[in-house]
């Protein structure tokens, strides 16, 4: 169900609501014109900010569309002062689609059709446009793409089985994409940054060195990966779920040939979708924002519900307190699992990475997470201090959290049941 207005707008419309039920005294029509203006002014004080859609609708004649055919979309706050020729291309998250009938249940979702993505989306943390929120990419044009393909824009598929419909054209997005924010002054770039989350995150990493190909010779090109260092291990029922979840993305999207060549020449296709098995061949920066605990890839890859048929962890994946000591025990093992795994990264000084060990998933996006005054740190450094630095030379950064549950600076997300 798509709301008309952002969690923020309700939030504080019900705050309004409640301080009107307090003043009834003052009047009706003097009292709605004052908490009208409480509000507006409560909305301004935000950290987020709106931005409409785009639409790539000349995507549309090279196949490079949606899961139900229609053009992808994406938005963009253009980019200010010194930051005019300063691109930060972020990509969405929202997991994948493994056989039709997962695709056609998307297909219907912003996941899967622009026509079904709201016209305007708020931005904040590495996308906000203040520098107080974002001090090392607030005046560059920043751009969130929109993701409706369910491949991390690998898929490509010419033929259209006209009984679902469904289009699997990822990498031809990824293309289309590129080629309009191009037009649009980014072939004149001088700083970019690919960034995701999620399956977002995915993209940025399997993609990094083309992104960087696409530029002109002399831009200054680095990637950022946030909540999509996807690994491989069994889940608690000994099962590697993900292996075989992944091998049939692959497979449905046509993906083999858009993922790189140096891992798809050394192994089956479908694991070249693990980072710990293809990321030591990026040649362009790469920096890694990622929960040892990552709340996602505990609840779909280490105790998937496949794999915990009694629901024995369902109270523990909504609320990493209600865990018991054996469940921990458990992630404690799937934290030195994940730490193991990115010794795939390889070893050059020109990555970085801040693996906290938070029970957290995408911590870039939102403003609490990425810069306040309580925000994450490791070694009392923010995340955007961290990437900030990492970007511009300042100072590398490469740290890994201690174990579950010394971080007090932790955001642990609870889910609602």
């Amino acid at each position: 169900m798509a709301f008309p207005f952002s969690p923020t707008v309700l939030y504080y419309s019900y705050c309004c609501h409640c301080f009107l039920s307090e003043i009834r005294m003052i009047g009706a029509r003097a009292c709605r014109w004052f908490t009208f203006l409480l509000c507006l002014l409560s909305w301004l004080q935000t950290d987020a900010f709106l931005v409409g859609i785009t639409y790539v609708g000349n995507a549309v004649a090279k196949g490079a569309v949606c899961l139900d055919g229609s053009p992808p979309a994406y938005h963009m706050d253009k980019g200010f002062g010194a930051g005019v020729n300063n691109w930060l291309v972020h990509f969405e998250g929202g997991g994948w689609c493994n056989n039709v009938s997962t695709c056609l249940n998307r297909k219907s979702t912003r996941l899967g059709s622009s026509t079904k993505m709201a016209k305007e989306i708020e931005l904040s943390g590495l996308l906000s446009n203040k520098e107080k929120f974002n001090p090392d990419f607030y005046n560059w044009n920043r751009i969130k793409v929109r993701y409706c393909d369910g491949s991390s824009f690998t898929g490509d598929v010419e033929q259209v089985d006209p009984a679902t419909n469904l289009h699997f054209r990822g990498a031809r997005v990824w293309l289309a994409i590129i080629d309009d924010l191009l037009a649009k002054g980014m072939s004149k770039a001088e700083n970019a940054l690919l960034s995701g989350c999620s399956a977002g995150g995915l993209t940025s990493i399997l993609h990094c060195d083309n992104f960087r190909s696409l530029l002109p010779v002399g831009t200054k090109v680095k990637c950022l990966a946030d909540a999509g260092y996807f690994i491989n291990v069994k889940d608690v029922s000994g099962t590697l779920h993900v292996q075989s979840f992944y091998d049939e993305v692959v497979t449905l999207h046509g993906s083999a040939k858009n993922l790189p060549s140096s891992c798809t020449s050394r192994m089956k296709p479908s694991m070249c979708f693990f980072p710990q098995n293809m990321a030591q061949g990026i040649r362009t920066p790469l920096f890694l924002v990622n929960a040892a605990y990552d709340s996602w890839q505990i609840k779909n890859i280490l105790a998937p519900g496949v794999a915990d048929p009694h629901g024995q962890w369902h109270s523990c994946k909504l609320d990493i307190k209600q865990c018991s000591s054996s469940q921990l025990e458990t992630m404690q093992g799937f934290r030195l699992q994940f730490l193991n795994a990115l010794s795939g990264l390889g070893t050059s000084s020109a990555n970085g990475m801040f693996i906290n060990s938070c029970y957290a998933h995408c911590q870039t996006e939102m403003q609490e997470t990425w810069l306040r005054a309580d925000s994450p740190v490791l070694g009392k450094t923010p995340i955007a201090k961290a990437v900030g630095d990492w970007y511009y030379d300042r100072s590398p950064f490469q740290k890994i959290d201690c174990p579950y549950p010394c971080d007090s600076s932790c955001h642990n997300r609870i889910f609602d049941p």
